[in-house]
C-alpha cells in the first residue's frame, strides 16, 4: 500500500509498505479523505514543537470499514468511519478522573504516533465513530475540526443567549462560532482576513469584524451594545486578540483559549483578577464531541461545504502544502482524495 512520510520539514516521500493487519479489538480502515490542518502545517515548518521525523501524518479523516479484528463486533465492513486520535496509558491522574483527552503520557496520531496517511489505517476499535450513511467523505475528515469546536464550546458555562466574541475567522474558529449559534449564543466573529469573514457569513455568521478596517471595541458596540459580550473564544493564537478579548469583555466573563500560540502571550493578570474573569485552556476532545460534532454536521446546524477549498491525490500530497503556502488565507480546508 502507499505511505505519505514526511522525513524532514517540508520533504515528503511516497513510500510502497506492507498492508498492516488488524490485532484483537483493532480495525484496518481504507483512508477516503484526509484534511490538512494548521498543526500539520506546522510540523511542515518544523516549527510542531511535539513532532519527530520521520512522522506519518493525518489526524482528519473519513474512511470506510475495511477489515475487522477479533472480537469487534459493533462495526461492519463497508461502514463510513471517522476515529479519534488519541493514543492514552489509561493510567496518570487525568486518566483516571475521565480526562483522558490530557493524559500525561498523551501521543497523537499524525505526530507523536504514526497517522493516516496511508492507504489502509489500523486504529482501536473503541475510537473508531460511525458516519451517517448521507454524510460525504469530506464531511467525516471534517468531523475532527468541528469536535474541536464542540469540546471549546463545552469549556464555557454560559448558556444559550450569551453574546460570544469568536476572534480568528480560520477553519476552527468559523467553527467554534457555528457551534455557538447552534447552542442559541449571539456570536461576533473577528479576522484580518476579508476571505475567512466571507466564508463566516456564507456559514450564517452574520456579525463580522476585519480587525484592520474597524477597531473591535467598536465592533463589540455595533454588534451587542453596551452589555458587551460574555464569552470570548480566542481562535487565533496571537498577542493581540487575547489583549482584546481581556480588555472588552464583560465583568465576570470566560475567556477560553483555542489558538495555539508559537509565542507565550503577555496577559494582564491584575485585569482579570479586578474583573474575576475566568481563563480557559481547552484540548482536543472526547467521545461525546465526535458524536456532537457528527449530530450538528447531519442536522445542518454546522454547514462545511463552504470551507471545502481544494482536493489534491495523493501522490500530490506535497503539492497541498505547496498551495497552502501560496494561497494562505484565501483557502479555508484543503483535502488529500485517497
Amino acid at each position: 500500500m502507499k505511505q505519505a512520510v514526511m522525513i524532514a520539514p517540508g520533504r515528503i516521500e511516497i513510500h510502497d509498505v506492507p498492508a498492516p493487519a488488524p490485532g484483537p479489538g483493532q480495525v484496518r480502515l481504507r483512508v477516503r479523505r484526509i484534511g490538512v490542518c494548521g498543526s500539520d502545517v506546522h510540523v511542515y515548518h518544523g516549527t510542531h514543537p511535539y513532532t519527530c521525523y520521520p512522522v506519518v501524518q493525518g489526524h482528519e479523516f473519513s474512511a470506510e470499514v475495511e477489515r475487522l479484528g477479533e472480537g469487534v463486533r459493533h462495526l461492519r465492513v463497508g461502514q463510513k468511519v471517522t476515529a479519534l486520535p488519541q493514543v492514552v496509558c489509561g493510567a496518570c491522574p487525568p486518566c483516571r478522573r475521565g480526562d483522558w483527552h490530557i493524559c500525561d503520557g498523551l501521543k497523537v496520531r499524525g505526530f507523536q504516533a504514526p497517522g493516516c496517511a496511508q492507504e489502509l489505517f489500523v486504529t482501536e476499535a473503541d475510537a473508531v465513530v460511525g458516519l451517517p450513511e448521507g454524510f460525504s467523505f469530506e464531511q467525516g475528515a471534517l468531523v475532527e475540526p468541528v469536535a474541536v469546536a464542540v469540546h471549546a464550546a463545552g469549556r464555557s458555562p454560559r448558556a444559550a443567549g450569551a453574546n460570544v466574541a469568536v476572534l480568528g475567522a480560520g477553519p476552527i474558529g468559523n467553527f467554534v462560532g457555528q457551534v455557538a449559534r447552534a447552542n442559541g449564543q449571539h456570536v461576533l466573529i473577528t479576522d484580518i482576513s476579508d476571505d475567512r469573514l466571507a466564508v463566516a457569513r456564507q456559514c450564517g455568521l452574520a456579525r463580522t469584524c476585519n480587525v484592520r478596517a474597524e477597531a473591535f471595541a467598536e465592533a463589540v458596540l455595533r454588534a451587542f451594545g453596551p452589555d458587551r459580550f460574555e464569552v470570548a473564544f480566542e481562535c487565533a493564537g496571537v498577542q493581540e486578540t487575547i489583549r482584546e478579548a481581556i480588555a472588552n469583555i464583560q465583568k465576570g466573563g470566560t475567556i477560553v483559549a483555542v489558538g495555539v500560540f508559537a509565542e507565550p502571550p503577555q496577559v494582564d493578570l491584575g485585569l482579570v483578577q479586578n474583573n474575576e474573569l475566568n481563563l480557559h485552556g481547552t484540548l482536543m476532545y472526547q467521545r461525546g464531541d465526535y458524536e456532537r460534532a457528527v449530530e450538528l454536521i447531519d442536522a445542518g446546524k454546522v454547514a462545511t461545504r463552504p470551507l471545502m477549498s481544494r482536493h489534491f491525490a495523493f501522490e500530490e500530497y506535497p503539492a497541498a502544502y505547496e498551495c497552502i503556502e501560496h494561497e494562505g488565507d484565501r483557502l479555508m480546508k484543503v483535502f488529500i482524495d485517497l
